[in-house]
C-alpha cells in the first residue's frame, strides 16, 4: 500500500514492488567547518505589512494538547511560530497550495497546471539558496523532473554566487534500503550538477528506525535556508505522478517565515538519529561529496533558529511532527495520562504488533501530531472536511483503524456537525506489499466502522443511522466526471488534509490510519486561505466525487 507499512508507496507502474510475502521476511527481522550559530539570512522579498491574524480558537486548541502530551518536544518535533506567510506569487495569492496533477475535469489530464506549479515552485526556491538545501523524502529518491528542478535550482544558487550545503533524506522499508542506495543517487546528483558540484556539499542518507515495527521517515520536506518551505504529501516519483497517463492526486503547502526554521529543527532531529546510527549492516546508509562527514545540526548551525527567524508576513500556524518508532521512546517531560481506551474491534487476524495507536502512552508522547489531528477535529463546530488515502489501515498485522479518532468522528456526527470524507478510489487497492493506493475492498468499511461507534455512543442503531444520514458525506475520489482516468485506471488520492469550520487546516504527510512513520505539517489557522483550500481542492474534490457517494446529506442519499 504506497502509505501502508511494506512498500509504502512504491510504484506499480514502474514496477517498483514487493512480493507479498515480503511481509513475512520483513517481519522476522563532523566534517563541517565549525561556523557561527547562524549566517546572516538572505533577503525577503518584501511581504507588506505585518499584521497578526485575530482569534485563533483551533490552533489554541491544538497548542493547549501538545503543551500536555508533549512538552518536552517543543522547538524540536513541534512548535508555534508567529510571522509567517502562505508562499505565493504576486498577483496570484492562493498558488501557495501546490496540487498534483491539477487538471480537474479532464479525464485525459491533457494540462498538469498544478505539476507545472509545483516544479517551478521547488526550482525556485532552492536556486535562492545562500546556505542550505534539506530535503526529505520517502526512497526512492527523487527522480525524473523532480529530480531535474532540484538540479536546476542548485545550479542557479551557485550561479549567483552561493555555495549551499544539500542534505538529502530519505526513509527506506526494510528490502527496499538495497536499491534507495545513498552513494548512487550522490553520484547522478554531482554528474548531473557538472561544473557546480564543486561549489555544493552534498550530504545523502537513507534510514529505517525499526524494522519490525515499520517505521522510518514518510515526511516529504524541502526548506531552504530555514526560512521557505515546501511540505505536504507529495513524492517526487515520476512514475506515479509524471510520466504516466493516470497521476496520483496529492497535496503541498509553501510557506515563508519562522516556521520554516521549525521544519528545519524537525530536519535536524531526524539527522542527529541518522548520524549516529550509519555503518554498513546498521540502521542507515550515507553518502556525501568532499569528505564531508554526517552533519546532525547543519540547520542549528547556519540558519537563525525559530524565533530569531525573519517574519514575513502576519500568519500563525503551529508545525507538528512525530517520531515514529526508534528515535526516542518517551518524552520524560511529559505528565501526560490517556484515559481508557473503548472497547472496539479495531484488532484483525493472527498476526498483531504492539499497537502503538490505540495502547501506548509513550509513542503518544513522541508522537505528537496524532494527537495534534485530534485535537483539530474534536475543535470543529460546524464541518469538518477530510481528504486522505485512506481512514482505515492495514489490518493484519497494525490495527484496523484509530478508535479515538473514529469516535471523535461520531460525536460530531451525533453533535450535527456536518462531515465529509473523501478517499481514495477502493479500485486502487493492492496486496500486501503491492503499492496500491487504497487500503479498503469498499467505503462500507469506514461507514460500517462509523456506525458501530455511534452506535456504541447513542445505545441505538436506527440513532446512529439517523446521524449518518443527516451530517455525513462519504465518497471515493474523482477527478473528472468520469469513474476512471482516459486509460481505464481508477483515480489515486494520495493526499494527507483535514479541514476544520472553513477556517483551520491540516496540510502535511501524515495519515490518519495507523502508521508509525517519521511525519511533519502544518496546521493553519486563516479564513482567506481556507476559502482558497476550499475553492481550488475541496469543492472541485466534492463536484467530482459527488456522483460516487454512498453517503450524502446534501442528497438525501444513505447507503448501507
Amino acid at each position: 500500500m504506497k502509505d501502508s507499512y511494506v512498500l509504502d508507496h512504491q510504484s506499480r507502474s514502474s514496477g517498483r514492488r514487493l512480493a507479498g510475502s515480503a511481509l513475512a521476511l520483513v517481519a522476522a527481522v563532523g566534517a563541517l567547518p565549525v561556523a557561527p550559530a547562524f549566517a546572516d539570512p538572505a533577503p525577503v522579498p518584501a511581504p507588506g505589512p505585518v499584521v497578526e491574524a485575530d482569534g485563533t480558537p483551533h490552533l489554541d486548541a491544538v497548542e493547549q494538547t501538545l503543551r500536555q502530551v508533549s512538552p518536552g518536544l517543543e522547538g524540536t518535533v513541534w512548535q508555534r511560530t508567529a510571522g509567517n506567510r502562505l508562499d505565493a506569487p504576486a498577483g496570484d495569492p492562493g498558488r501557495w497550495l501546490l496540487q498534483t496533477p491539477g487538471c480537474w475535469g479532464d479525464p485525459s489530464c491533457t494540462e498538469r497546471t498544478g505539476t507545472r506549479h509545483l516544479l517551478d515552485k521547488m526550482r525556485e526556491n532552492i536556486s535562492r539558496a545562500t546556505r542550505t538545501v534539506d530535503i526529505s523524502t520517502l526512497a526512492p529518491f527523487p527522480d525524473g523532473a523532480f529530480h531535474d528542478a532540484i538540479v536546476d535550482g542548485l545550479k542557479a544558487s551557485v550561479a549567483a554566487g552561493n555555495t549551499p550545503h544539500v542534505r538529502i533524506l530519505a526513509g527506506a522499508a526494510p528490502l527496499l534500503n538495497i536499491t534507495a542506495v545513498p552513494s548512487k543517487y550522490r553520484d547522478e546528483l554531482v554528474a548531473k550538477l557538472g561544473d557546480s558540484a564543486g561549489s555544493v556539499t552534498v550530504e545523502v542518507a537513507s534510514m529505517t528506525t525499526a524494522k519490525t515495527a515499520f517505521s522510518w521517515n514518510h515526511s516529504k520536506l524541502l526548506v531552504v535556508d530555514g526560512q521557505s518551505v515546501i511540505t505536504g504529501g507529495i513524492n517526487n516519483w515520476k512514475g506515479d505522478y509524471l510520466d504516466t497517463a493516470h497521476p496520483v492526486t496529492d497535496v503541498d503547502l509553501a510557506l515563508n517565515g519562522p516556521a520554516a526554521a521549525s521544519a528545519g529543527a524537525y530536519l535536524d532531529t531526524l539527522w542527529d538519529w541518522t548520524c549516529r546510527n550509519t555503518g554498513t549492516f546498521s540502521a542507515a546508509w550515507f553518502a556525501s561529496s568532499h569528505g564531508a562527514t554526517c552533519t546532525p545540526d547543519l540547520e542549528k548551525r547556519l540558519n537563525p533558529p525559530a524565533d530569531r527567524a525573519p517574519r514575513t508576513g502576519g500568519l500563525p500556524v503551529i508545525a507538528v511532527g512525530g517520531l515514529g518508532v526508534g528515535i526516542r521512546n518517551t518524552d520524560h517531560a511529559s505528565a501526560y495520562r490517556p484515559g481508557p481506551l473503548p472497547g472496539a474491534d479495531f484488532r484483525c487476524g493472527p498476526i498483531r504488533l504492539h499497537d502503538n495507536t490505540n495502547g501506548d502512552r509513550d509513542y503518544e508522547t513522541v508522537n505528537p501530531e496524532e494527537n495534534a489531528l485530534r485535537a483539530l477535529i474534536a475543535s470543529a463546530n460546524s464541518r469538518i472536511d477530510i481528504s486522505q488515502q485512506d481512514v482505515t489501515g492495514t489490518c493484519p498485522p497494525l490495527p484496523r483503524y484509530d478508535v479515538r479518532l473514529f469516535d471523535l468522528l461520531a460525536t460530531k456526527l451525533a453533535d450535527g456537525v456536518k462531515v465529509r470524507i473523501v478517499v481514495s478510489d477502493p479500485g486502487n487497492r493492492g496486496t500486501v506489499g503491492s503499492g496500491g493506493y487504497s487500503q479498503i475492498k469498499s467505503l462500507n468499511e469506514i461507514s460500517d466502522t462509523l456506525a458501530s461507534r455511534l452506535t456504541a455512543r447513542l445505545g441505538d442503531p436506527a440513532k446512529a443511522k439517523a446521524a449518518m444520514c443527516h451530517n455525513l458525506q462519504l465518497a471515493p475520489y474523482r477527478a473528472a466526471p468520469t469513474s476512471t482516468w482516459a486509460d481505464g485506471h481508477p483515480y489515486a488520492l494520495h493526499h494527507k488534509l483535514v479541514s476544520v469550520d472553513g477556517s483551520a487546516f491540516f496540510i502535511g504527510s501524515k495519515n490518519l490510519y495507523p502508521a508509525w512513520l517519521q511525519d511533519f505539517g502544518y496546521v493553519v489557522e486563516d479564513r482567506t486561505a481556507a476559502a482558497q483550500l476550499n475553492d481550488q481542492l475541496l469543492a472541485p474534490q466534492w463536484q467530482y466525487s459527488q456522483a460516487a457517494a454512498t453517503f450524502d446529506y446534501s442528497r438525501g442519499l444513505c447507503q448501507g
